[in-house]
């Protein structure tokens, strides 16, 4: 639980030094914050992220991509070398034409588990969590008590316990002014939001059954090096490990339930059944997570949903939804619908991952909060709930899911520590709790 203040390259110095005297005498809409948080019209916005490397620097660059005047205050990483290969992916990345939004002196990269309090604490405006998703309840809870605008990476928890956690920072976000954009980003998708918007309004007529696919390949893993502790292997590996990641279910195929959720107008099941186990992913640099879940989702009106998802290389792949309905069907990925309201979405969608930042942005500078807390809380909770009906073997609620008291992400973490406990789960014989 230590932080340093690494030294970056000479470039990144000098790019640093060159641009000081103009943070200096530019308006930092800090400043203008006074008793509120929300902050109005132009001016320089500071950003924090936390957890740089992979998915982290492209969503840096992204939000520095969505306005001249974002800059990069303040990085974090719990381990030295994905922040300085994160920071070079941004630099590189945002090239001489941006590298003026780069503030990054020395004093503010930090390194370690409480890099999030670090960073918090060098006046940022906004954050960006991309850090494994064990950590976020804890992250959003520090962030909106600090009065920061917050850019949360899915899931949001690993456990039902995190997941009411942050519910209610949300809300209390939402009190605040502040806020709060998801890392589900098809709902930032042009052509995604045209064709659920048509399925809310009768495309397909009633909506009988959903079939939502994540059916892929396996994923990273770093092989472990001399001086690694058994703490630090699994945060490097964290997609295998259920207290940091959650399982695939919610680490990727979070992205189809979202969608599933959302053209029912996000009213969520009310019950899941499902299967999984590990039957190709089994040695054990994939650590105790499923290499595949088939779960049946069922909603209060009796529309059912089936979904797949599978992470095993030499295998089909397919990633969609499908939508059957009375009066039509729905190929979602291809934006088209047949039937008797026959539609196929035209036009440029453009980059999701770059539109969920632009929102953000024009959200705070115009003063009108974006709240995404609801939906990501609540489809977090949809995977965890067909994660946890896989691992007992058990058909569970809705109410049983939200109420869970298992809680896999403990208090406090030391990298010379022991991690939790993780076995890998006997559908009839682990137990619901």
């Amino acid at each position: 639980m230590t932080s340093s203040k690494p030294s970056r390259r000479s470039f990144l110095k000098a790019a640093t030094t060159a641009t000081a005297a103009s943070v200096a005498g530019s308006g930092s809409l800090a400043a203008l914050r006074a008793s509120s948080p929300v902050h109005q019209g132009g001016g320089q916005l500071k950003v924090g992220i936390v957890g740089i490397g992979g998915r982290g620097s492209g969503a840096t660059v992204q939000a520095m991509r969505a306005h001249e005047e974002n800059v990069l205050w303040a990085v974090g990483d719990a381990f030295l070398d994905r922040l300085e290969g994160g920071v070079d992916a941004v630099t590189e990345a945002l090239g001489e034409q941006r590298k003026h939004q780069i503030q990054l002196a020395p004093e503010r990269q930090f390194v370690g588990l409480d890099c999030i309090d670090k960073v918090l604490d060098s006046g940022i405006d906004v954050i960006v969590l991309a850090s494994p998703p064990g950590f976020r309840p804890m992250q959003i809870e520090k962030a909106v008590a600090k009065g920061v605008h917050v850019f949360a990476e899915k899931p949001v928890a690993t456990d039902a316990a995190g997941v009411r956690r942050v519910h209610a920072a949300c809300q209390q976000a939402k009190a605040k002014g502040l806020t709060v954009v998801s890392g589900l980003c098809y709902r930032y998708h042009p052509a995604r939001r045209a064709i659920i918007e048509r399925l809310q309004d009768g495309g397909v007529g009633e909506i009988l059954a959903i079939q939502g696919n994540y059916i892929t390949g396996e994923l990273w893993s770093h092989p472990r090096q001399a001086g690694w502790t058994d703490m630090q292997w699994q945060l490097r590996n964290w997609l295998y490990y259920p207290w940091l990641s959650g399982d695939l279910i919610a680490e990727q195929h979070i992205h189809t339930l979202d969608v599933m959720a959302w053209m029912k107008k996000d009213v969520y099941p009310i019950a899941a059944a499902s299967l999984g186990g590990r039957q190709k992913r089994t040695d054990p640099k994939f650590g105790t997570v499923f290499d595949h879940f088939a779960t049946i989702y069922e909603w209060e009106d009796g529309t059912r949903g089936f979904s797949y998802c599978r992470q095993q290389n030499g295998c089909w792949r397919d990633v969609n939804e499908y939508v059957m309905g009375t009066e039509g069907r729905a190929d979602v990925f291809r934006h088209t619908i047949t039937g008797e309201h026959a539609w196929q979405f035209e036009g440029d969608a453009g980059n999701m991952y770059q539109h969920e930042h632009d929102a953000m942005f024009a959200a705070i500078r115009g003063g009108k909060p974006i709240n995404n807390g609801e939906y990501m809380c609540n489809s977090t909770m949809m995977a965890l709930m067909g994660r946890m009906a896989a691992y007992t073997g058990e058909r569970l609620t809705w109410q049983q899911a939200w109420d869970s008291q298992e809680i896999l992400m403990p208090a406090d973490l030391d990298l010379a520590a022991e991690p939790p406990a993780s076995a890998v789960a006997i559908p009839g014989i682990t137990k619901f709790s």
